[in-house]
């Protein structure tokens, strides 16, 4: 062991101890293999965490991942490498004031949506859609993300990431806002496996974070994105600031600011080291907006009337890629891009239409489009700037 490494994460770890009695600690931390980078090095584990999420190929493919407004051209709709940037913050914030493990936030926030597909939630209801009819049951983001950073990548071998991290990034999904939410303490590996396998084979369960640092990275993406699609949908005229309801507006104002503000002012306040929540008032007008937004935005027909063909595309790349697999066609994309970099323990254990998913689900929506024909790739729509 690097003597001047240990020094130095001892120290780091001891500052740790000026952390609320409930907050997550490094030493805690849990890991499926010894790491040996871990033990020899100056880092806490959880900053260990964050820098290998940074430094996975899944993260780098954020920066062309649409949030919600898929195929429109405007330079200032949020895309997911902003939004999971904006639940960093805001999950940061709240656990600072409740004096909770910021490093392991940090890592649960930027990790939490690396599994999503292109096109946001629609791509995402598209291929649990083909993965049913592949019998491979329904996919998940949130499952998707995990296995991303502790099975694929690094060419199979994933990042070796602490129980901790992976377990916020699973339960991240299903935002709790109208009920307290308190940590399972006594979740293991064990137990975490079998919620993943539990939930990949289809059934209804809402897993509990193991940790509050998990807990509020819960809540803080709901606040991250309710009032900024409401700003992203003005900007680009689908409705007007004036048709917020006025119940909602009342108690979280009507700019994302001030609703960002008013949600974690509250949930600062409400929240205890058992339990994270907002007060009553707060959540009744917190589950108001997010049906507001389901009907005037996510539902929007002038935002889906060009997305019509999007599941056609879908099924034609997921059926080219799955017969590319099947005859081994060397110079397919799925050959070079993925296959031939995974090891062959991966490929043995995988069907061959989850090895399919796992390559999708990892496309920017760029690069999906790119192998669409080009006389059938959807035309991108200009909105008002």
């Amino acid at each position: 062991m690097d003597p001047s490494g240990a020094t130095i994460r001892h120290r780091l770890e001891r500052v740790e101890e000026h952390l609320a009695s409930f907050a997550s600690r490094s030493r805690s931390a849990l890991r499926r293999r010894p790491d040996k980078a871990e033990s020899t090095g100056y880092r806490p584990s959880y900053a260990v965490d964050v820098d290998r999420i940074i430094n996975s190929q899944a993260y780098t493919r954020y920066i062309d991942k649409t949030q919600v407004f898929s195929l429109i051209q405007n330079d200032h709709l949020t895309h997911r490498v902003l939004h999971v940037q904006l639940v960093s913050r805001i999950a940061r914030t709240v656990g600072r004031a409740l004096g909770l493990n910021e490093d392991l936030i940090e890592a649960i926030a930027l990790g939490h949506d690396i599994g999503h597909p292109p096109f946001g939630h629609e791509g995402e209801r598209i291929l649990s859609l083909l993965s049913r009819n592949a019998d491979l049951g329904p996919f998940r983001h949130n499952l998707q993300s995990v296995r991303f950073l502790d099975t694929i990548e690094k060419a199979g071998r994933g990042w070796n990431l602490t129980l901790q991290t992976l377990d916020g990034i699973f339960c991240h999904n299903g935002e709790s806002h109208d009920v307290p939410l308190s940590p399972d303490l006594t979740k293991t590996f064990t137990r975490f496996d079998e919620e993943l396998r539990r939930m990949a084979e289809g059934e209804r369960i809402t897993p509990i974070p193991l940790t509050l640092e998990g807990c509020v990275v819960k809540f803080a993406d709901t606040i991250s994105y309710i009032g900024r699609d409401i700003e992203d949908a003005i900007r680009l005229g689908i409705i007007q600031r004036t048709e917020l309801p006025a119940d909602c507006t009342r108690v979280l104002g009507q700019t994302n600011g001030t609703i960002v503000y008013t949600l974690v002012t509250d949930v600062i306040t409400h929240s205890t080291g058992e339990v994270i929540r907002y007060s009553q008032e707060v959540a009744d007008a917190m589950k108001a907006l997010k049906l507001f937004n389901l009907e005037r935005i996510y539902m929007s027909k002038e935002i889906k009337k060009h997305l019509g063909n999007l599941t056609d595309l879908f099924t034609l790349v997921f059926d080219r890629c799955l017969s590319d697999l099947h005859q081994q066609r060397g110079d397919s994309l799925i050959i070079k891009n993925f296959v031939k970099k995974m090891p062959p323990e991966y490929l043995q254990a995988t069907p061959p239409a989850m090895v399919v998913r796992d390559f999708v689900s990892g496309m920017t929506d760029n690069y999906f489009l790119r192998l669409c024909p080009e006389e059938r790739r959807p035309t991108v729509i200009h909105l008002k700037p």
